[in-house]
């Protein structure tokens, strides 16, 4: 047996769990995933919460690259949704309110008039019943949760399914899926706050990123999108071709309301529903690089801008900037955008199956 855990190399892929507190009078646990090459990951079926993700160098030391708190009750009392699922529908919608098929409905306003994420009590905050499995490819753990007709204000009982696979090739794999039985909003997205430095190394402004989309979609005062798809040519959110997060950030500075920094939805280049790359994130120091592949057409790009000295795991504190968010998505607010040229479906109907695929591919050099 190793004697560091977190550099071991060369022990078996293995899946465990132990109790990790209640939450809400249900029984949460802790489950570690290793993948044999030197990454080791934790999770749990609070929110399926990655707390910890542990990626090595090119020299084989490992660090933990998710920002995270130390206990369930810390998640409980302040998530800032870190390493959790965002549903039953990530990012925000308008005022709270949408219509599917002329029926209008008003769901959790949760972000002053506008709902986030799923409104108070999202797929974030509820424990999901985790089943954890050695396949050949690594250490996987599947999550569910039945949210029932009227969660939030949301129609229909949706049941989600979120799978974790950490395979023997230094990736994790994330797959979101979801059914309902009537006519309902679903969008799903994996909201970890990455530092490839390591979770308490400081600000992510050095990171070097490309994100291969040539458009994003524009917001208002409220951050609610306009509908409008434009150009990222001449702005801050051109990343076709990679540069430091910290080069072009002072574009949006900020304001009595606002930090400051990126929180952008850009439209991923590429073909609806195909996987393809959708970020290519480095830190220099350290030289790992991760690359997110997903089947999705959207990509929020989030640079920690409402991080105030959150306290985190071992002693760290999170101030603004310490890590960054890339969470493929469908387009925020695409619910109110229905029928608009260029927006996605996020109306999720019976027998139909919504399916998110995710990938974080890490290397090191």
């Amino acid at each position: 047996m190793a004697t560091h855990a977190h550099d071991a190399q060369d022990d078996a892929p293995s899946i465990s769990s132990v109790d990790w507190g209640t939450v809400d009078g249900k029984p949460v646990h802790l489950w570690t995933m290793r993948n044999g090459n030197g990454m080791t990951m934790r999770v749990t079926d609070y929110g399926t919460i990655i707390t910890e993700l542990w990626v090595p160098d090119a020299k084989g030391k490992a660090a933990d690259v998710v920002l995270g708190r130390p206990t369930a009750g810390d998640y409980v009392a302040r998530t800032q949704y870190f390493g959790c699922t965002a549903g039953r529908c990530a990012n925000r919608i308008a005022k709270g309110a949408f219509a599917i098929d002329g029926k209008a409905f008003k769901v959790t306003a949760n972000n002053g008039e506008n709902t986030l994420h799923g409104g108070a009590k999202g797929f974030d905050k509820v424990v999901w019943k985790g089943v954890g499995t050695l396949t050949p490819n690594g250490p996987s753990v599947t999550f569910t949760y039945v949210s029932p007709d009227g969660e939030e204000g949301f129609p229909g009982t949706c049941t989600a399914e979120v799978t974790y696979t950490l395979t023997m090739q230094n990736t994790l794999e994330v797959l979101m899926r979801a059914e309902t039985d009537v006519p309902t909003v679903v969008n799903l997205a994996h909201h970890s706050y990455w530092n490839l430095g390591g979770h308490a190394s400081g600000t992510i402004l050095d990171h070097v990123l490309a994100i291969p989309a040539a458009r994003y979609t524009p917001v208002d005062a409220s951050l609610i999108t306009t509908g409008k798809i434009e150009p990222v040519a001449g702005t801050p959110l051109d990343f076709r071709v990679a540069k430091p997060i910290g080069r072009d950030i002072g574009g949006f500075p900020a304001t009595k309301d606002d930090p400051g920094g990126y929180d952008h939805n850009l439209v991923v280049d590429g073909e609806a529903g195909a996987m393809k790359t959708c970020a290519v994130l480095t830190d220099p120091r350290s030289g790992r690089t991760m690359t997110v592949s997903s089947n999705q057409p959207g990509i929020q790009f989030y640079t920690g801008n409402f991080l105030d000295g959150i306290p985190g795991k071992g002693g760290a504190t999170y101030g603004k900037h310490a890590a960054l968010c890339l969470e493929t998505q469908a387009f925020p607010d695409s619910v109110n955008k229905q029928g608009v040229p260029g927006w996605p479906n996020v109306i999720l109907r019976p027998g139909q199956r919504y399916e998110h695929r995710m990938v974080h591919a890490f290397t090191a050099k």
